[in-house]
């Protein structure tokens, strides 16, 4: 199963730190895939949630980009991550039951059924054993290591 750090988020919400370069790749050397909230500005790159906050350039994202789940956060980031080609996995979604990754994963809302290709949103791991479907992965803000 994959488990994705959401915004890098391992152990709780950290807001202060979340979507922080630093944050990020924390959590991908202990292992986990993460979610990252990308904003394109004027041909700039930002992570940051609710606005742009930490200034990335291209070659973070293709770096790591096997374990990079990125929310396009505004049109001009879904253009540029589609144009990839496949390179960089990434979404838009606002609150919809499923959204398709450019890698053909399905992004999926918390309490919706699943099937094998599904990555559940915010099911902290403790509950899976609670969780009555098929899936390929979590995105949580509270992961374990095995």
């Amino acid at each position: 199963m994959i488990k994705i750090a959401h915004r890098g988020n391992t152990q709780g919400p950290n807001p202060e730190r979340e979507n922080s370069p630093g944050y990020i790749l924390d959590a991908i050397d202990r292992g986990f895939d993460c979610e990252i909230d990308l904003w394109l500005i004027e041909n700039e790159m930002f992570l940051g949630h609710d606005e742009p906050g930490y200034k990335v350039d291209e070659k973070f994202l293709f770096e790591f980009a096997a374990r990079l789940w990125v929310h396009c956060k505004n049109l001009e980031a879904l253009g540029f991550v589609t144009s990839t080609e496949g390179n960089i996995n990434g979404f838009w979604h606002q609150e919809d039951d499923y959204t398709l990754t450019t890698n053909g994963h399905i992004w999926t809302y918390p309490t919706r059924a699943t099937i094998e290709q599904c990555i559940l949103v915010h099911l902290p791991p403790w509950e899976i054993s609670n969780f009555q479907g098929r899936l390929k992965g979590i995105c949580s803000d509270y992961l374990k290591q095995d």
